[in-house]
């Protein structure tokens, strides 16, 4: 077969899969949030507290581990599971229970959702439990944010911050 043929047509196929390429990474257009609305997305990954106390090892049981394998205090593993419930303008739209993660159940207790709302002011209110034998919620939030399209406000918790962030 002619060279020149085999050039031709490695180029027509070659553009060919250009042009393709260039056409799908340009259309159809994505917009993550649709036209006039804002996001907020719930996420956080946090230990709950324990479900039973820490205490000392007496003497005996101090005698009946390995040396490198004793330690102070024995304390339990399993952990509450973590409840959240978010207000927007005084309607509820997330109430969820995250139990912790783990074989033994003493891992972090995890949460993704996101939610759009229309752009504007809006009242939030953040409801966060994460001892079940606590009486009512361990940390609230009630603000008043302005969102503008397509932001993206973010509701996290973070003990060190102080508990429940909007960022």
């Amino acid at each position: 077969m002619n060279p020149a043929l085999n050039w031709l047509g490695q180029a027509v196929l070659y553009g060919g899969f250009a042009v393709a390429l260039g056409v799908f990474s340009r259309w159809p257009v994505y917009h993550p949030v649709p036209e006039g609305m804002a996001q907020i997305k719930v996420s956080f990954a946090h230990h709950g507290a324990r479900l039973a106390p820490c205490r000392p090892y007496t003497p005996e049981e101090q005698a009946k581990l390995p040396p490198n394998m004793r330690k102070a205090e024995k304390c339990e593993r399993e952990r509450s599971p973590v409840s959240i419930e978010v207000d927007i303008d005084g309607k509820t739209v997330l109430a969820r229970t995250s139990p912790p993660s783990g074989l033994s159940r003493d891992g972090a207790s995890t949460l993704y959702q996101r939610m759009n709302v229309p752009a504007g002011q809006h009242q939030i209110a953040v409801r966060f439990k994460d001892d079940q034998k606590a009486e009512g919620y361990t940390s609230e939030l009630k603000e008043t944010i302005t969102l503008q399209p397509a932001q993206v406000l973010v509701i996290d918790y973070s003990p060190d911050k102080g508990g429940i962030v909007l960022q």
